[in-house]
């Protein structure tokens, strides 16, 4: 005899359907507090001044302090990103070549999830404590081998010296992002190629190369818009001056001098939210590619 399958009434489906979506609610709310609201309140505030609505925030946008702030945050996002990239990219390959299991691997990784976060007033503070005026490192180069890493003026609290501090937590950030890729290369596309007389030169150009590419430049973007969106840091360092569009964003909000700005710099976070969209898009097409080849 064979069983007949029993029916599940509808509303029992729709309660076990609500229910598992009950853990997804957690998640859509923060969402929704602190990235959906908060951009709507941006976008309304960038187009709204003491009349009501007006595009007076954004057409200041194109006045020549706030082009150079976003020069200036582009330079120093793409420097630290590039710089990260590569050297982050090196750092993951060594540990692809290394065991798989071993010592050397997890600790650096263990190491890159940690360092990767560290940034903000302790990383600030770190840099000072080493290569700051009074820094360890700079007395030590000064009274011991007569150099001077300042004479030709405190870069530290200038771009070059944000370049250096960004870099520092862009090369574990990569690591992270740019390894899972470097795993997916197969060992047997290498040994076809050698099989095939292929050198070491023709499999990096012609195989592992464009495979890894677009995991490369999505990561190097990736790089780019945390850069781009970092404030903590740079706050931490740079006291006098807003060389950069967060910075530019805390005078419009917090200015004592120059009242009435709070609606620019949403103009301005408005330009950094698309800025990062346009960046993060780009990413998110170039893992598809990614995931497509090495998945």
């Amino acid at each position: 005899m064979t069983s007949i399958p029993t029916r599940v009434p509808r509303g029992r489906l729709r309660i076990t359907h609500f229910r598992s979506l009950l853990g997804t609610v957690p998640f859509f709310a923060y969402v929704a507090i602190f990235l959906v609201i908060p951009t709507l309140v941006v976008a309304i505030g960038a187009f709204t001044g003491d009349g009501g609505f007006t595009f007076s925030n954004v057409t200041a946008l194109g006045d020549a302090y706030v082009l150079d702030a976003f020069g200036r945050s582009i330079l120093l996002s793409a420097v630290s990103a590039l710089i990260g990239a590569v050297l982050g990219a090196v750092l993951a390959y060594v540990l692809v070549t290394a065991k798989p299991d071993g010592l050397l691997r997890r600790v650096v990784t263990a190491a890159s999830g940690v360092l990767a976060q560290f940034g903000g007033v302790t990383l600030a503070f770190a840099f000072l404590a080493t290569i700051g005026l009074s820094g360890f490192v700079t007395v030590f180069l000064r009274d011991h081998l007569g150099t001077d890493i300042y004479a030709n003026g405190v870069w530290l609290f200038e771009l070059p010296g944000l370049m250096l501090v960004y870099t520092y937590f862009q090369i574990p950030l990569m690591v992270i992002v740019f390894l899972p890729a470097l795993d997916g290369i197969k060992p047997q596309w290498r040994e076809a190629t050698e099989s095939l007389g292929g050198s070491t030169w023709h499999y990096w150009t012609r195989v592992a190369g464009p495979l890894l590419a677009p995991a490369f430049l999505g990561s190097a973007l990736l790089l780019f818009a945390n850069a781009f969106s970092a404030y903590a840091t740079a706050a931490a360092l740079v006291s006098q001056g807003s060389p950069i569009v967060p910075l530019q964003i805390r005078g419009a909000l917090t200015s004592e001098v120059v009242l009435g700005q709070q609606n620019l710099g949403k103009a301005m976070a408005l330009g950094m939210v698309v800025v990062v969209a346009v960046v993060m898009t780009l990413y998110a097409l170039l893992q598809r590619r990614t995931a497509k080849w090495l998945g």
